[in-house]
């Protein structure tokens, strides 16, 4: 099929390069030149692992290209994906700014070519956007009626940085909104030879399935944070907690990591985004903004626990390593890290901050610059000397590294492990003071 994407940010990139290795025509646009640029030489303007191999790869096969011309990707598609970005405003709530931009210039290309096309709402979006919002923009614009002169859909995605392309080729299920019978026939098309459960929905319950997800998995880990602060109190391991819960079927195990908190453009967006949109219709969302203010709170654990090993109030002239910047592992994502705050409050406690990070030190420097905050490029560098070291984020590279590591490096030999990666034991028998995340003992 000839497939268009709006936007080549992190969703429309990596949908049109995954549906473009199913062997689709995929044309993308931008109003970013430099961006455009870099893509169309086979550059992914974001680190996602296996997304520029595979870029490089339908480049070289023609079934990809990007372009500044809008209506020359849209009167060349079938199908047009809206993967543009839905900011949040200050009070919480999302800005449609450039998705009512993509329709409207979609809507002007349908006034002139008058071909039936299919529009689909890819984009995050509070539920009723797609329907209410969307449709009605492109009627009003182009002057043609839903249903007869093009399809209208809602298409969510459930991406996880570091795997997407994973993600995106093998899903978990394919969640499909859409107002009609023809509409929904294209949509399939798009997804012929996925292997996946299909969820044909109405688009207000397709970006509704989204918002639950997110939201619920959000939830889920901060209500385990708050049991792990508990377990350290109690005298209890929650690692050992959770893997007996996690064997109830009824639960599961995964998104039950204790830890310093999530981060990232997702969940603390759409959460924000529901708890707004509930207020309008004056139901209070109580379970939201409680998972919300336990991961606000959550990556201070790190920096009380470093206080207590210390026996200190504060942490003047303290030479602390930081392994992990980015909010997840296998990107440079540096949007809502844990890393931030951490960071923040050891620099206002006086201390001497030498972080590092595998790919996101660039990204991280944008964001937090201070006289005693240094950045190196490897884990040995950080711990160079160092009274004591926190791990923000588990890489490989960090989770691999033995006790003798940190033992000859380190001037005291100190690690506050905020994601209950590290053998407590076995750092303890090597002379390390060790303390994570749930470790009451």
């Amino acid at each position: 099929m000839n497939i268009g994407i709006i936007g080549t940010g992190y969703v429309g990139l990596v949908t049109g390069v995954s549906f473009a290795s199913k062997g689709h025509m995929i044309r993308c646009v931008d109003v970013v030149e430099e961006k455009v640029e870099m893509i169309s030489k086979g550059i992914s303007p974001i680190y996602e692992e296996g997304l520029e191999l595979l870029l490089k790869d339908v480049i070289a096969k023609g079934l990809f290209e990007v372009t500044l011309d809008f209506e020359y990707v849209v009167s060349n598609s079938d199908v047009v994906f809206i993967c543009v970005g839905t900011p949040s405003l200050p009070d919480g709530s999302m800005s449609y700014e450039y998705v009512d931009n993509a329709a409207k210039e979609i809507a002007q290309v349908l006034r002139k070519q008058k071909k039936y096309k299919m529009i689909v709402v890819k984009s995050t979006c509070i539920p009723g956007t797609t329907i209410s919002h969307v449709g009605p923009i492109i009627e009003k614009e182009s002057g043609l009626k839903l249903g007869e002169n093009f399809g209208l859909g809602m298409n969510p995605e459930f991406l996880r940085e570091g795997v997407a392309i994973n993600d995106f080729l093998y899903p978990d299920r394919v969640v499909i909104g859409v107002t009609d019978e023809n509409a929904k026939n294209i949509m399939m098309q798009c997804y012929d030879g996925f292997l996946a459960p299909f969820v044909c929905v109405d688009p207000t319950s397709a970006e509704m399935i989204k918002y639950v997800a997110n939201c619920f998995l959000a939830t889920k880990i901060s209500y385990f944070n708050e049991m792990a602060n508990l377990a350290e109190s109690f005298g209890a391991d929650i690692n050992e907690v959770v893997e007996a819960v996690g064997m109830d079927h009824r639960i599961s195990e995964k998104f039950m990591k204790a830890g310093i908190g999530w981060g990232g453009s997702c969940f603390p967006k759409d959460m924000r985004a529901l708890l707004h949109k509930s207020k309008e219709f004056g139901i209070s969302s109580k379970i939201l903004q409680a998972a919300l203010d336990t991961n606000e709170v959550q990556p201070f654990e790190a920096v009380r626990l470093l206080k207590s090993v210390f026996q200190e109030e504060r942490l003047e002239a303290k030479k602390i390593a930081v392994l992990g910047l980015a909010f997840k592992p296998n990107t440079d994502d540096m949007r809502e890290a844990p890393s931030i705050p951490i960071i923040k409050l050891l620099l206002k406690e006086g201390a001497q901050v030498v972080a590092t990070d595998p790919i996101a030190v660039t990204s991280a420097a944008k964001i937090l610059s201070h006289q005693n905050l240094l950045y190196v490029k490897t884990p040995e560098e950080a711990i160079q000397n160092a009274d004591a070291c926190i791990l923000v984020t588990e890489w490989s590279d960090y989770i691999n590294l033995p006790p003798e590591t940190f033992k000859e490096n380190m001037k005291t030999p100190i690690i506050i492990d905020g994601r209950r990666v590290y053998n407590h034991q076995k750092f303890r028998e090597k002379g390390i003071k060790y303390s994570g995340i749930g470790l009451g003992r």
